[in-house]
């Protein structure tokens, strides 16, 4: 098993969210609420306002997101839904136990680690684009995700 951190359109109530609970992919299990120990750059960027964390720690905000536990056949549908190592890497992050469930034996205020994807390979003007802590595909930022299946028609238009 693999803990897996997610803080975009994989949270729950968030448009990918889906995949995480769909056992085709493998299991997921929800296992708390965490932010990054460090702070980095969460920023929406392309055309389909997709939500990147840029691995450049010590920039942007504490990330908030969620933590999983995957197993092997949902940790490889991941790897590649989020296109590695071309869009995303999957790289090691500390967090912050925001919020677990107490099956779990996690506790608020402890720390943890875990897989993020995350990027290194983003295009020059993405360092300077406006930084968030909470990604929310609805959020005051105006940026609506979208969907892979609604990409082609998008530019087909």
């Amino acid at each position: 098993m693999h803990r897996v951190f997610v803080y975009g359109s994989l949270k729950r109530g968030q448009p990918n969210h889906p995949y995480m609970t769909d056992s085709r992919y493998g299991k997921a299990e929800f296992l708390g609420t965490a932010v990054t120990v460090q702070k980095y750059p969460l920023v929406i960027a392309t055309n389909y306002n997709i939500p990147f964390l840029l691995n450049l720690p010590g920039q942007g905000n504490r990330v908030h997101g969620e933590i999983y536990q995957v197993d092997g056949k949902m940790l490889e549908f991941l790897d590649s839904f989020e296109n590695i190592p071309t869009m995303y890497q999957r790289t090691a992050v500390e967090l912050e136990i925001k919020m677990a469930d107490e099956k779990e034996k996690l506790s608020a205020g402890s720390i943890m680690e875990a897989s993020v994807y995350s990027t290194t390979t983003y295009q020059p003007d993405w360092p300077s684009l406006p930084t968030y802590d909470n990604y929310d595909s609805n959020g005051d930022h105006g940026l609506k995700f979208m969907l892979r299946e609604d990409r082609k028609w998008a530019s087909v238009k």
